[in-house]
């Protein structure tokens, strides 16, 4: 087992585990040195030499991605001598760069355009046309898209098919000025991870047809939450925009480091769901199939759980956050309602894979489970009041809370998305995670705990 050792950095003390990755210490306490190749996931590739840092005893630059950490060890990560050669490294990177920042969906997310403003500022050598020319906008697969000539051949992306999906679409052909990445003959970028590659890439070389030209990046919010694709709960970043006089809008779901869960990835389809979440939303409160307002509403719902006092089944979906949970809890504890949480509807054996990808479709049954929740399906007949579970029942008359349109039932309420409201989720690990309210739309629709509280008024 490695020891903690100390070592200095810039005439600054730290400790460190002997034998670790220079890099990683540098990446941990911030220390600012450029890269492009270096991955945590991916580890050392050492190819793209922008991490030179000076190292006491040593003849010349060392890069940290694969310098060791030894005991009594002295770094410098600034100065004259090693600022001149990161500026060496950056020009070569941009020889045959082509100057579109101003159209390129990577502006204000680019590494190279950082580390330019840091180290670049220099008089190109060579003319606009004098670059050599690749293939621009080539249609990958899975929702990629490739610019040849932005690349800096950084290999972050074979190395991903390679050394995590064991894919191997990606490869890199032709030699100097000629090399570039492409897919292998033949085949296409194709599983279901893919769309990874457009955040591991530090330029604008792979984009994302889904989210190309839809947004730039300084105008997106962005909050913490987690998938609920599954009950994996992989951790992502909301990036959403509310436009002057129009609604709050969600253009991507990103994935948000966690150790623990996700790792630095998440599947393609939980990506995409941000689409889906928004669709078919329902916005108003029906009756049998006809809009009402939400006071008549609440009046109906009053009159049916008088009606059926003695014969009430509540319904639970297995995504809502805890707290929602505990709120329908306490709702069916005072109309006297038995609670249902029917789980099987929620298994997909198809979805299932050694990664990230959980045969359970259900965010937070683990917590269903810990408040032994019933599983079973209520019994037929009475005043069935079901909070967007995906199932149908048989009931003498129904009530439903739902996010999305749906026909059936005789009383409609509205219900916000997880993505317009706040909570806490149970992961089939057990972890409980924090997702924060993303959208606030022009016309809020309400959540189950603040209609609850006006229908037991």
């Amino acid at each position: 087992m490695s020891k903690e050792i100390e070592i200095i950095v810039d005439a600054k003390t730290y400790h460190a585990q002997e034998g670790s990755l220079l890099i990683d210490l540098l990446i941990k306490e911030k220390i600012k040195v450029p890269y492009f190749c270096y991955h945590e996931s991916l580890g050392t590739d050492g190819n793209c030499r922008m991490c030179m840092v000076e190292i006491e005893g040593q003849k010349r630059p060392q890069i940290a991605c694969d310098t060791f950490i030894k005991p009594d060890m002295e770094v410098r990560s600034t100065g004259e001598n090693i600022e001149k050669i990161r500026t060496d490294i950056l020009e070569l990177e941009l020889i045959n760069h082509p100057v579109d920042c101003p159209t390129c969906d990577q502006a204000g997310e680019c590494s190279l355009q950082e580390f330019y403003m840091d180290y670049g500022l220099h008089d190109s050598k060579v003319t606009i046309t004098d670059k050599v020319k690749h293939s621009k906008h080539v249609d990958l697969g899975s929702n990629v898209i490739l610019d040849q000539e932005r690349c800096v051949l950084c290999a972050r992306c074979t190395r991903f098919t390679d050394k995590i999906t064991h894919t191997h679409e990606l490869g890199i052909i032709g030699r100097g000025d000629e090399a570039r990445v492409s897919t292998m003959p033949g085949r296409k970028l194709d599983n279901p991870y893919a769309m990874n590659v457009v955040d591991l890439c530090p330029v604008g070389a792979l984009t994302s047809k889904d989210f190309r030209f839809a947004q730039r990046v300084w105008f997106l919010q962005t909050v913490n939450s987690v998938c609920h694709g599954c009950a994996k709960g992989c951790n992502i970043f909301i990036d959403h925009n509310k436009i002057k006089y129009q609604d709050d809008v969600i253009y991507r779901f990103r994935p948000r480091r966690n150790d623990d869960v996700n790792g630095f990835f998440i599947c393609d389809e939980g990506r995409l769901s941000y689409k889906e979440l928004q669709e078919n939303r329902q916005g108003v409160s029906l009756l049998n199939s006809k809009e009402i307002t939400e006071e008549e509403a609440i009046q109906e719902a009053k009159a049916l759980i008088k009606k059926y006092k003695n014969n009430i089944s509540v319904v639970i979906d297995a995504n809502l956050y805890s707290e929602e949970i505990e709120a329908i809890l306490a709702f069916a504890k005072e109309i006297n309602a038995s609670v249902h949480s029917p789980l099987d509807i929620y298994i997909d054996e198809t979805f299932k894979d050694n990664m990230l990808k959980s045969a359970n479709r259900a965010a937070n049954y683990k917590t269903i489970e810990t408040l032994s929740i019933d599983t079973n399906e209520p019994e037929s007949g009475g005043l069935l009041i079901n909070f967007n579970h995906p199932q149908e029942f048989k009931s003498d008359s129904k009530i439903d809370f739902l996010t999305h349109k749906r026909d059936g039932a005789d009383l409609v309420f509205p219900v916000a998305a997880f993505s317009e409201n706040s909570g806490t989720l149970s992961n089939e690990d057990g972890i409980i995670q924090i997702c924060e309210k993303a959208i606030s739309k022009n016309i809020p629709i309400p959540t189950i705990i603040e209609t609850l509280s006006k229908v037991l008024v």
